[in-house]
C-alpha cells in the first residue's frame, strides 16, 4: 500500500514546482517576478547612492531594500528544503550567488555601508539563460568554460613570469629614476610598471630621465604583447573545443560535387548545398 504523503512533502513538491519549474506557468511567472525584483534592487542601489536622491529617499530606498533581501532570504531557504540534495545546491553556483545576494544587507548592521555590495545580486541575471531556454547561448558558455579550464595552467605559468618581470622592471626604475622622480620604493615602482604594462597610465607617476623613459617606452611595447597572449591562449582553447565539438567526418562525400570534408553534424553539402547521406 502506498504511504500517503504528508502536508509537509507535499508543500515541499508545490514550492519545488514553482521554484525550480521553469516549465510550468507558476514556475515561469516566478521567474518573472524574481527578474524583476533583481533588476529593481539592483537600480535601488544605484539610486541610493546619488547624492540628490539618497538625501531625500534613503529611508524609502533602505525599506525597500530590505523588503526585497527578505523575500531573497525565503527564497533561499525555501530552495534548501524543498530539494532532496540541499548541499548540493548550497554550493553550487547558483547557490553561492544567492547566498551573496543576500548576506551584504544583513551585515550591514554590524558594517555600515556594506549594503553597497548588494549589487551582487546582478550576477543573478544569469539565471535568465535558465528560464529563456536557450541551448545555444549555454552549450557557448559551457565551450568558452571548458576552453578556460583548459588554458589556465598556461595562464597561470604566463602570469607568474609577468610578476617577475614587474619585480625586476620596478626594481630597475628604482635605481634609474630614484625617488626625486616619484618612485620612492620598489613596490611603488611595481606599481607604476603594472600600470604601463597594462597600458592604463594614470600618469601620477612618470620617468625624467632619458634612460628611464628608454625603459618606458619599451614596456608600454610590451604591454601590448602582454594583453593578446592570454587572450590568444583562451581563443586557441575555445576554437579546439568548437572543432572537436564538430569534428571533421571524410567519409561524408556529397553524390552531387563528390565533396568529401564535412563536419559530422553537416546535413548538406559545404560546396553545392545538396542533402548528404551517411556512407
Amino acid at each position: 500500500m502506498k504511504k500517503k504523503k504528508s502536508q509537509y512533502e507535499l508543500f515541499r513538491e508545490k514550492v519545488k514546482i514553482i521554484l525550480y519549474g521553469t516549465n510550468t506557468i507558476l514556475g515561469r511567472m516566478f521567474d518573472l517576478v524574481l527578474l524583476g525584483l533583481i533588476l529593481l534592487s539592483v537600480l535601488l542601489i544605484m539610486l541610493d547612492t546619488v547624492q540628490g536622491i539618497s538625501s531625500k529617499y534613503h529611508y524609502q530606498l533602505w525599506i525597500c531594500e530590505w523588503v526585497i533581501t527578505i523575500f531573497f532570504t525565503i527564497e533561499y531557504i525555501l530552495r534548501i528544503i524543498s530539494i532532496q540534495k540541499p548541499v548540493k545546491y548550497i554550493f553550487s553556483f547558483y547557490g553561492i550567488i544567492d547566498l551573496l545576494a543576500v548576506l551584504p544587507m544583513y551585515l550591514s548592521i554590524f558594517f555600515p555601508g556594506a549594503s553597497i555590495l548588494s549589487i551582487v545580486r546582478a550576477l543573478r541575471f544569469l539565471r535568465l539563460f535558465k528560464i529563456l531556454h536557450l541551448p545555444q547561448i549555454s552549450h557557448q558558455s559551457l565551450q568558452l568554460k571548458e576552453a578556460i579550464d583548459a588554458s589556465k595552467e598556461k595562464i597561470l605559468v604566463f602570469i607568474y613570469f609577468v610578476l617577475i618581470s614587474t619585480i625586476i622592471i620596478g626594481s630597475i626604475m628604482y635605481l634609474v629614476e630614484g625617488k626625486e622622480s616619484g618612485f620612492t620604493s620598489i613596490p611603488m615602482a611595481i606599481y607604476w610598471t603594472i600600470v604601463t604594462l597594462t597600458t592604463v597610465g594614470y600618469g601620477d607617476i612618470s620617468p625624467q630621465t632619458p634612460q628611464g623613459q628608454f625603459i618606458a617606452a619599451l614596456v608600454m611595447i610590451l604591454g601590448y604583447g602582454i594583453i593578446a597572449v592570454p587572450t590568444g591562449i583562451v581563443t586557441a582553447e575555445f576554437a579546439k573545443k568548437s572543432l572537436n565539438n564538430n569534428s571533421v567526418n571524410t567519409k561524408k562525400t556529397c553524390r552531387k560535387c563528390q565533396a568529401q570534408v564535412h563536419f559530422d553534424s553537416a546535413k548538406y553539402c559545404h560546396e553545392c548545398g545538396t542533402e548528404l547521406s551517411n556512407n
